[in-house]
């Protein structure tokens, strides 16, 4: 592995589609967990879901290729319409991946 993809890297995705009232937290939860990766997923009032992770660059690409995929491998609830990825500086003091 490279430097790059061990250094914590942090990202937030905007998760558009029937994604609320689903599982789909709870999903993308333990996706981020099976990842080693903390942060949280948490509903919008405009109807997405607001997912922040933090880890090695890799792993958010690993969730990143997840969330966008049309049809997933691990029966993702609900239904993704669209996904929009911030790429951001670790803040670090995170513990976990928690619902929101």
């Amino acid at each position: 592995m490279s430097p790059e993809q061990i250094a914590p890297a942090r990202a937030t995705w905007f998760v558009r589609g029937r994604v609320q009232g689903v599982g789909f937290r709870w999903w993308t939860r333990a996706r981020a967990l099976e990842s080693a990766l903390v942060g949280h997923a948490r509903n919008m009032d405009d109807g997405r879901v607001e997912v922040v992770a933090e880890g090695p660059a890799d792993e958010l690409d690993r969730l990143d290729t997840i969330l966008r995929e049309e049809v997933s491998t691990t029966a993702r609830p609900g239904r993704v319409t669209s996904v929009v990825r911030v790429d951001q500086q670790p803040r670090g003091g995170i513990v976990g991946f928690v619902e929101k």
